[in-house]
């Protein structure tokens, strides 16, 4: 038999998520983003659960290749750009939609020889420092790339940096509007934004995270009106039990003590199938659907999980790691990270079905 973890793909929720972003962003036309191969769902496997979107936004080239060869004909965004020359080669031929965000890139573009013109999203750095031209440099550059034979179109993009938080988008929303580039078409909301900042919306938005069915800002509470539904399951087994009396040392560094006369459960996951090592005691995790904790340190195959309240439990008892009925930004959040890492980190190890 093979070890009994496993993750479970929900198709139906991608398209469910889909719908509810359409209704938050009215007119404006979705990129769904499908960087890290879906968020460490894989393109392959959810790619057309999503084709009811407006387009595709990604980072790989290689990626963006995919979706072409596989028949999606709608439109492709490369959101880092490309980073050589010969990249354009491959835009060219693939009719893809690039970011630019540096002077070499259009010069780059106004030297190559291409085939047809193509559209990019001119990179705004309106205050995350990261990629981006100044606001003081923009309109130039604007005008520059709209001289240049090889550019159809030019859209203004920007990113927020706290989109998902208190501070808000109004500092880095301020900035673009006193550009005055009301000409240009625009494409500023990430998830966040799509979810709590409809003045952002414009003419494209690039929800991310959401159509994963988890949240922006880390905490499921703030994403659990909405309506979104988890992507990814993690199950796994309990493969031992233990009844351990009071004062008992548990795991690597013995790191827990039993408090008094506890059962305690072994389950096949670890840090080497993509749960987060640091995840502590208390970590939540559900066990026969009984919510329950991990108990010491993870390992590299298997945790140590607290029995107690659900005292039925043998082996063989079915694990939720994370999923439809445990949020994976609850298990992010009380191991110290965010749902996007657990959700890129899944381990090539871990069998995958599509549901």
């Amino acid at each position: 038999m093979p070890r009994p973890i496993l993750a479970t793909i929900h198709l139906d929720a991608f398209r469910h998520n889909l719908a509810v972003i359409r209704q938050k962003v009215g007119d404006s036309k979705i990129w769904s983003v499908v960087k890290a191969n879906a968020y460490g769902h894989g393109l392959d496997r959810i790619w057309q659960s999503l084709m009811q979107t407006d387009g595709f936004a990604l980072l790989d080239m290689n990626e963006a290749i995919y979706l072409r060869e596989h028949g999606w004909q709608g439109p492709i965004l490369l959101l880092e750009g490309f980073f050589k020359l010969s990249d354009l080669q491959l835009i060219d031929q693939y009719g893809l939609t690039t970011t630019v965000h540096s002077y070499w890139q259009l010069k780059a573009i106004e030297e190559a020889r291409l085939n047809n013109p193509i559209d990019i999203y001119l990179k705004l750095n309106s205050g995350m420092n990261r990629l981006g031209f100044t606001p003081e440099e923009y309109s130039q550059v604007v005008s520059m790339a709209n001289r240049i034979k090889n550019i159809n179109s030019v859209t203004l993009m920007t990113h927020f940096a706290n989109s998902d938080n208190e501070i808000g988008i109004d500092g880095q929303f301020a900035v673009v509007e006193c550009l005055q580039m009301g000409s240009l078409p625009r494409c500023l909301a990430n998830s966040g934004a799509v979810l709590w900042h409809p003045k952002t919306h414009g003419d494209w938005v690039r929800p991310g995270i959401i159509l994963y069915g988890a949240s922006p800002s880390g905490k499921w509470c703030d994403i659990a009106d909405v309506g979104l539904k988890s992507a990814m399951s993690l199950h796994s087994e309990i493969i031992a039990v233990h009844d351990l009396p009071k004062g008992a040392k548990i795991g690597y560094g013995s790191r827990y003590t039993t408090q008094y006369p506890t059962r305690v459960g072994t389950v096949a996951c670890g840090y080497a199938d993509g749960y987060p090592r640091h995840a502590s005691t208390g970590t939540p995790i559900l066990v026969d659907g009984v919510r329950t904790q991990l108990l010491g340190a993870i390992s590299m195959d298997m945790m140590t999980v607290d029995l107690t309240p659900c005292p039925q439990t043998e082996i063989g008892s079915t694990v939720e790691l994370w999923g439809e009925n445990l949020p994976v930004d609850e298990v992010a959040e009380s191991a110290g990270t965010i749902g996007y890492e657990l959700l890129c980190a899944l381990a090539i190890r871990v069998p995958v079905v599509v549901n």
